[in-house]
């Protein structure tokens, strides 16, 4: 399909959910003077903060680095903590850094593994690097194909240690990160998870048709959804100089920029937003996020415009 005709057809899909300002009013809020503002994870009840930081922000840091970092994320009064086998040696440098604030903070990791044995040795090793004798949270990582929905479901499937490991108090909440609508909503189907973390971006949402239907799900579910890719732009061009080397997108440097991709997606019934790993974006986020406003209606027309003129990172239906 051509690329102007699959914008007019996507635009025209979306649901009433993407209709602005959005509805916040049924989800508990916290406000906190100096301090980011919490909002209730679904049907979990904890808290957590709006702005989330993400392991790869510690990924090949010194020890110094990784204690400042958390440090000044504690400071600016985060509390949600998200890492991954699979993000270089992040567990090693947030364990330690981590360490003295763990029973303050709501900490969540992931596994890459479909397996029931490759998720237990995934889950053993990351509570042992994260000097924790469990995780808040634990979900499956980055699931895309259906095939891995199968595999997971599947008896010997990576759910097994997911339950067994609930059972053991070695996690106390189970939930999933997901990179299609396809794999999101079969997971959904299949498993009363507590938590997704999905990419909501402004592109994907208007010109890729991506997000609407899995919030609308999600929500309906009362599930925590938490977001990813909010201060991504698109892919970066073939050839093109890569500004930043921990993300595989083209980041949000500007401030203003920044700004709007941030509201847009917390104008969504969304818990927490993870930012890119790059160090001074997420410091750059932490400020934007403190005086948080909902988007008004001609600002979210302004984004959608934008959006449908972006070539976003996902689609729906996936593509390849």
């Amino acid at each position: 399909m051509k690329r102007r005709n699959f914008i007019k057809t996507s635009a025209l899909s979306i649901p009433l959910i993407s209709v602005f300002p959005a509805e916040l009013s049924s989800m508990v809020r916290e406000f906190r003077k100096g301090k980011l503002e919490k909002r209730k994870l679904g049907k979990t009840g904890e808290k957590l903060s709006i702005i989330g930081f993400g392991g790869i922000v510690v990924r090949d840091a010194t020890t110094e680095q990784a204690a400042a970092r958390v440090a000044e994320a504690i400071d600016f009064g985060v509390n949600y903590f998200d890492v991954a086998p699979s993000y270089g040696n992040a567990e090693e440098m947030l364990g330690p850094a981590l360490e003295p604030y763990r029973k303050d903070v709501f900490l969540a990791c992931k596994t890459g593994k479909r397996d029931r044995e490759g998720a237990r040795e995934e889950l053993e090793r990351s509570l042992k690097r994260m000097r924790t004798d469990h995780f808040d949270l634990y979900q499956l990582h980055g699931v895309r194909k259906m095939e891995d929905v199968e595999a997971i479901f599947s008896k010997g499937g990576a759910m097994e240690t997911f339950l067994e490991a609930r059972k053991e108090g070695k996690v106390n909440y189970l939930g999933f990160s997901a990179h299609s609508v396809e794999a999101a909503t079969a997971l959904m189907e299949n498993f009363d998870f507590d938590t997704i973390l999905f990419p909501f971006n402004y592109a994907c949402w208007y010109a890729g048709d991506f997000g609407p239907q899995v919030m609308e799900t999600a929500k309906n579910k009362d599930m925590g959804i938490l977001a990813l890719k909010a201060m991504a732009i698109r892919r970066w061009e073939k050839g093109e100089e890569r500004t930043n080397p921990k993300t595989w997108y083209l980041p949000m440097h500007d401030e203003e920029e920044a700004l709007k991709g941030l509201r847009f997606t917390l104008s969504h019934p969304v818990t927490s937003a993870i930012p890119p790993g790059y160090e001074t974006l997420f410091s750059m986020a932490l400020r934007l996020a403190l005086d948080f406003t909902e988007m008004e209606a001609e600002e979210i027309m302004a984004m959608k415009m934008k959006g449908l003129e972006t070539p976003p990172l996902f689609t729906y239906p996936m593509e390849g």
